[in-house]
This record gives C-alpha cells, sequence and structure tokens, in this order.
C-alpha cells in the first residue's frame, strides 16, 4: 500500500489549452514526489498547517511518468474551486499535494488485450502509464478516446510519445460533435474477452461502460475504473 505523504509544491507553469482547459505543472520543495502510474493527488491552494486539518482540495490526476522531477495535471473549469484554480494558480505560486491514491493500474492484471476507455480529460491517469517505460511491456493495448471536437483533442503529442514507446498501440479517437459517444458495444465486439478494460472518465460514463461489459459478460475482475470517491 503506497504511503500517503504531503508536499509542499510550486507551480512551475500553468498552460491554457482551451478557454476552460488549463495544464498545471509542479514540483515538490522536498524531493521528487511519489506515485505509480494512474494514480492521483489531492491538491489544497490554501496553506496547510499541520496541527489543523488538511484545507479544502480536490483530486487530480497525474499525467507524467514518476520519474520526472514536475508533475503535470489538467483540469476543466466547473465548479468554484476549479474556477479559483484558474484565477490564482501562476508561475511561482505555492500549493500543496497529498498523495498518492488510487491503484488503477497496480494490482496485478494481464497485460495481453489491455483496453483503455477515456472520456475527455479522463484519459490523463492513462498518459502516466503511456509515458513510464513499463508502458512497453503491453502487448497490443488498445486506446478508445472521446472528446467534444477536434479542439479538445489536446494530448496528440503525448499520444505520440506512446508509440515510441510501444509501438503496437492501437488509437481511436471518437469526436462527439461529428461521431457521437463511444459505442461499448462496438469496443466489446473488437476487443471481446479474455481483455482487460480500464474506463476513466466522467462519473456517468464510468458508471454506464461498466454495467454494460458486465451485461456483455465481461468479469468485474477485469473492469478497473478510475475512481476518486
Amino acid at each position: 500500500m503506497s504511503i500517503v505523504r504531503k508536499y509542499k509544491a510550486r507551480v512551475v507553469e500553468v498552460l491554457q489549452r482551451l478557454p476552460d482547459v488549463y495544464t498545471v505543472l509542479l514540483e515538490s520543495e522536498s524531493g521528487r514526489f511519489r506515485y505509480s502510474p494512474g494514480q492521483f493527488l489531492h491538491l489544497a491552494l490554501d496553506e496547510y498547517d499541520p496541527s489543523r486539518a488538511w484545507p479544502d482540495s480536490r483530486c487530480f490526476s497525474m499525467q507524467t511518468s514518476p520519474d520526472r522531477d514536475a508533475v503535470a495535471i489538467t483540469f476543466t473549469t466547473k465548479g468554484r474551486f476549479t474556477k479559483r484554480m484558474a484565477s490564482e494558480l501562476s508561475e511561482g505560486k505555492f500549493v500543496w499535494a497529498k498523495l498518492p491514491y488510487g491503484d488503477l493500474f497496480t494490482p496485478p492484471h494481464s497485460q495481453d488485450n489491455c483496453v483503455l476507455l477515456a472520456g475527455g480529460t479522463g484519459v490523463t491517469p492513462f498518459l502516466s502509464l503511456f509515458a513510464d517505460g513499463s508502458f512497453g511491456e503491453y502487448r497490443n493495448p488498445r486506446l478508445y478516446l472521446g472528446v467534444r471536437s477536434k479542439d479538445y483533442h489536446i494530448f496528440g503529442s503525448e499520444i505520440c510519445d506512446a508509440k515510441k514507446i510501444n509501438p503496437t498501440l492501437s488509437v481511436n479517437v471518437v469526436y462527439q460533435d461529428t461521431d457521437g459517444v463511444i459505442d461499448i458495444r462496438r469496443v466489446y465486439e473488437e476487443c471481446g474477452t479474455p481483455a482487460t478494460y480500464f474506463i476513466s472518465g466522467p462519473p456517468v460514463m464510468v458508471d454506464s461502460f461498466k454495467r454494460a461489459l458486465l451485461s456483455y459478460g465481461v468479469v468485474e475482475a477485469d473492469i478497473r475504473t478510475d475512481e476518486w470517491e
């Protein structure tokens, strides 16, 4: 089980990818962040006082490889906290991060016929695996990525880099404005069983895809979901 640590972190860069989507690069003040691909952190904007409770925070998947000195997260401005992030985060600002959490890829699983299903920025936990050397051990993995439109396909370069680590990666991008949403029935017909299905995205998508796969006969142990609650 991972040991959760609290890190004071400096904002290295804030990149506005789209009007409502930002990527933030954080660097720890106390040595490299320690985590595994697919894990997530709790980010607090207010100062942390060890004598008091952890400040208000939100969860974000870490999208960089654990061997990097800095960690990147991407967020969409949807609520009060993320709107604060958009307005308050800037280069040089200090924040607090608590990590690691989650076990998307850490339990034992077959590295054959892995299917990665992502909606929007839900692809970020997969990116941390794609950038890690261990991804080269996966055999014929398949990514199905659903995004609102071509403008929202913002991780193309990271996915291209993933193919350098694992040339067998198959990528299928579905644009909602022209193609609709990912057809989970079609995905199952293409990938079948035995296979390990990883799902990350909006809660409604995660729940509906999991229920569909179970109804098709996929055993629950072969369905891994990225859920923060």
